[in-house]
């Protein structure tokens, strides 16, 4: 019996046309002989939609307002055995039904998706989901909470500092000093919870660390601040698995024209250069990559171990890709990033090592179905008596009167 799978991409982030190249690409290499895909578009209002042209990427070309009027919107409800998807608004004939998923495989980038939000939402409604869980979602999208978790856990990462806007706001020259004081110039300044590198610069001077923070602080409440890396090298490394047991891929150089790779260099394209890959298909296509990396054995060897621990040290399931940073002049190597749920899913890390997209999508679905199982051996209902004893009526406070 196939597997009713349901792939949701969308959302509310400025990541979301990603999402979709991202989803459609993974639907295209599902094994239809093992899968009853259905794709299910998340608008960026967080409104879920299913339909004939859903998975169609010509219809996000021309007119999205378009594709919803040809589709049905739903609603994602648990009915104990697996989630129906709900016509809405309800019809008083026809079927209210519209179709089922036994789990789902969320292909989503940034904040409000890949953050946690959505893993949650699949949780309760007790919906097995492919790849990370709530908590490393949400660490892994926390560019500073990531960063504590992997100092605590012996992983090289930059040393920085964090800043609200209110504390911007207050005492903008406040913030400046405490940055100079800190890491004098260059620095690199980006939102603590976006990737895709929106909203990161990179400030030499006093005049570009204002206009730095004032980017940031368009796409986010917090910002992070850290000192740039001298001489950089970017060397990308995929990770699959889970806590038990994780394997990391072939690693990549990202070649872009200035220090920051920036969002146009991973998705638009520039015309500077050509794509320098072998290996088999293309993931984001119009980025320029050397596979393999052109670093040392030991340092892949480094980076590969790198990789695998800060996975498991955050806890992470199905795959990831951890983005590193190197010094040229001195070959020091530091952890940038993690993406737990990277553009395309990072196959062409996996095909130059011989794992082919639909294996790697077969084998994170089985992770997601591993660590259900596990789960339903754990107790999460402890029964007693409290409720007896408790009376909210006649002005008594809460429960005061029940505690030991």
């Amino acid at each position: 019996m196939k597997i009713k799978l349901g792939v949701v991409f969308g959302g509310k982030s400025v990541e979301h046309e990603i999402s979709i190249i991202s989803a459609l690409q993974a639907i295209q290499s599902l094994d239809k002989e093992k899968y009853d895909v259905t794709p299910i578009y998340v608008t960026k209002n967080n409104e879920f939609y299913v339909g004939a042209r859903i998975g169609d990427i010509e219809a996000y070309r021309s007119n999205i307002g378009t594709l919803l009027k040809e589709s049905q919107r739903v609603l994602l409800v648990n009915d104990g055995k697996n989630v129906k998807l709900l016509r809405y608004p309800a019809k008083a004939f026809g079927k209210a039904i519209v179709g089922e998923i036994d789990v789902a495989l969320p292909v989503v980038h940034g904040t409000n998706v890949e953050d946690g939000t959505l893993q949650g939402f699949f949780k309760m409604l007790n919906l097995p989901y492919v790849g990370c869980d709530v908590l490393s979602s949400a660490l892994g999208m926390d560019k500073y909470a990531m960063k504590a978790v992997l100092k605590d856990n012996g992983i090289p990462v930059l040393d920085c500092r964090t800043f609200t806007a209110a504390q911007y706001d207050a005492d903008n020259d406040k913030v400046i000093a405490a940055v100079e004081g800190a890491f004098g110039y260059p620095v690199i300044v980006k939102p603590v919870n976006l990737g895709s590198s929106i909203g990161i610069s990179k400030a030499d001077d006093r005049d570009k660390l204002i206009a730095a923070l004032d980017t940031a602080f368009c796409y986010a409440q917090k910002v992070l601040v850290e000192p740039a890396v001298q001489n950089l090298k970017e060397i990308n490394c995929a990770v699959l698995g889970d806590c038990d047991e994780a394997m990391a891929s072939e690693c990549e150089e990202p070649v872009n024209a200035d220090e920051i790779l920036s969002f146009e260099d991973k998705y638009i394209g520039n015309g500077k250069g050509g794509a320098k890959k072998t290996g088999g298909s293309k993931g984001m296509a119009t980025l320029s990559r050397k596979i393999p990396a052109e670093i040392t054995p030991e340092q892949k060897q480094t980076i590969q171990a790198y990789a695998v621990k800060a996975f498991q040290a955050l806890g992470c399931n199905g795959v990831s890709r951890i983005d590193f940073m190197m010094d040229k002049s001195t070959g020091k190597i530091w952890l940038n990033e993690i993406n737990t749920i990277p553009g395309s899913l990072s196959f062409y890390l996996w095909e130059p090592i011989g794992v082919s997209y639909p294996e790697l999508l077969d084998r994170m679905i089985s992770l997601a179905l591993k660590r259900e199982r596990e789960s339903e051996n754990i107790t999460y209902a402890f029964d007693s008596n409290v409720l007896q004893g408790v009376s909210l009526g006649g002005g008594s406070k809460g429960a005061k009167g029940s505690k030991a």
